[in-house]
């Protein structure tokens, strides 16, 4: 029934001329993991620490979740599964890993979802919010690139994170003596995680020519990004706050200021450092390393030097 569903919006959109089609890709593009990295770091650098660190922390524990569901369900892409599927213009090249849940629609239920489910945020905003987690989670099977059953599973179980994520943070603030225990099973969680992916056995399917169709260990990639970032968000988050504890609570041309040069100095971490990082070092190591650097840039690093240099400025 799933591929049924897929089949029927593909001809919807085949024969409508392309209506719909550019806003769903700009819906998908809001649950892309640079998008939602770069959205997360420009709250917690500018608007408020404790969403962005409530943000970051839930998306770190929705990778993990994401990348041990796709390792252990190991279902493949919808046009792997039926050839009639063609998936939308680019859109497959965004789509990674195995099909089972939906890695997009878990960052939205991220970053949308746990902003919606913030009491503090006004009524009109969290109901907008809510309505662009259910957009990015459609575009996913507008554009033929998941199944109804991924993105479903992908928004549940991304909200149930963020839940427990919510109810988390209000006991460390309780407890606020335990981070360090917070930080210890979390990384003892992500050491699992990836014994698991790299030493699992994967299904091995060859087509009529003997080709292998899916490379289970090169699925399991998206899995290892996630091990990365969640050791990043949890050593950069205990380090600043033992070591920098900055605020957001600054004047708006300060704030200006952490925006852009924090955008445009992750940006030359992502899309310089971290590629090369990859190349130096291959396989799982380095794509671990390259997503450690990148989000421990964002919560600790940066907030390190802007805060040094906002000192030295009063001085």
């Amino acid at each position: 029934m799933d591929i049924d569903i897929l089949l029927f919006l593909q001809e919807f959109r085949n024969g409508a001329g392309g209506i719909l089609t550019d806003f769903m890709s700009k819906m998908t593009f809001l649950g892309e993991i640079n998008t939602v990295i770069v959205i997360m770091a420009l709250l917690y650098w500018c608007v408020s620490k404790e969403l962005g660190t409530f943000l970051m922390m839930g998306w770190s524990g929705n990778r993990l979740v994401n990348g041990a569901l796709k390792v252990t369900v190991c279902a493949y892409r919808p046009w792997i599964r039926e050839a009639l599927i063609v998936p939308h213009g680019n859109a497959i090249t965004t789509a990674t890993g195995y099909s089972f849940p939906s890695g997009h629609t878990m960052n939205a239920a991220t970053v949308f979802g746990g902003s919606a489910m913030r009491k503090d945020l006004p009524a009109i905003l969290r109901v907008t919010l809510g309505i662009i987690l259910a957009l990015v989670a459609f575009s996913r099977i507008f554009l033929g690139v998941h199944t109804p059953q991924d993105v479903l599973v992908g928004a549940g179980a991304g909200l149930l994170v963020m839940w427990l994520t919510l109810k988390l943070t209000q006991w460390i603030e309780s407890h606020p003596q335990k981070d360090g225990l917070v930080v210890c099973i979390g990384i003892g969680l992500g050491i699992a995680l990836a014994l698991y992916a790299a030493f699992k056995p994967y299904p091995a399917d060859f087509d009529a020519e003997g080709k292998l169709i899916v490379d289970g260990a090169k699925m399991a990639n998206d899995t290892f990004k996630g091990v990365g970032y969640c050791f990043a968000f949890l050593i950069g988050w205990i380090l600043e706050r033992r070591y920098v504890g900055f605020s957001t609570e600054v004047p708006p041309a300060l704030k200006l200021t952490r925006a852009a040069t924090g955008a445009l100095s992750y940006y030359a971490v992502s899309l310089i450092l971290s590629p090369l990082i990859r190349t130096w070092i291959p396989g799982f190591a380095g794509t671990t390393i390259s997503c450690f650097v990148q989000l421990f840039y964002i919560v600790f690093l940066f907030p390190l030097c802007f805060r040094y240099l906002e000192r030295n400025r009063r001085r």
